[in-house]
């Protein structure tokens, strides 16, 4: 199965003053960190989808070597609007299956990443990683899924897909930083952040 990666950091990052990608952690950027654990033996290739100040993004997140950006200029229409320009462009290389993660996310352990992928592997249209019951990142999509997720409302986004079709969603365990979001600096400062 050929899976892209897909990073979402496309997003203005009000409530931490500025995009959330050039934001650092134990000395790399929350877009590095997230690109290089999403960047596993059998993802073919990771997707930075980049909006909201993309130049200084691009400049100062220190995108890994071999990650494509792809810049969203509808990104202000929300986060389903990054998905798609992801999923645009990892359907044109080719891909059969994506991962979508969100740069907010940056301590995703690679056992989580791997544990989607063998969901996918094994046949199921969606994966998402959940712990301590709580659904988190990241989501793994499909080909035959991604109709609906381009046909989505954009205020419900991704999880319209999940809403409307449980039967297809396969929930696989992860790690703590499945879902250690940082929204505001005192997310960042929990999570040993400056």
């Amino acid at each position: 199965m050929r899976v892209w990666a897909i990073v979402l950091a496309a997003g203005r990052g009000e409530r931490m003053g500025g995009p959330k990608a050039v934001l650092t952690l134990r000395g790399e950027s929350f877009l590095a960190l997230v690109a290089r654990a999403l960047a596993r033996p059998r993802v073919e290739g990771v997707l930075a989808v980049l909006g909201h100040e993309a130049d200084r993004v691009a400049r100062e997140a220190a995108v890994p070597p071999g990650v494509r950006t792809v810049v969203n200029a509808r990104y202000a229409e929300g986060m389903l609007s990054s998905i798609l320009a992801g999923l645009d462009a990892a359907e044109a290389a080719g891909a059969e299956a994506v991962l979508v993660h969100p740069v907010d996310h940056p301590l995703v352990e690679m056992a989580t990443v791997d544990r989607i992928l063998d969901a996918l592997e094994r046949g199921a249209l969606v994966a998402v990683a959940t712990h301590g019951g709580r659904r988190g990142h990241p989501a793994g999509f499909a080909r035959a899924a991604w109709a609906d997720l381009r046909a989505a409302a954009a205020e419900e986004g991704a999880r319209a897909v999940l809403a409307h079709h449980p039967e297809w969603v396969v929930h696989v365990e992860g790690g703590p930083g499945a879902v250690a979001g940082v929204n505001t600096p005192e997310d960042l400062r929990r999570l040993g952040g400056p």
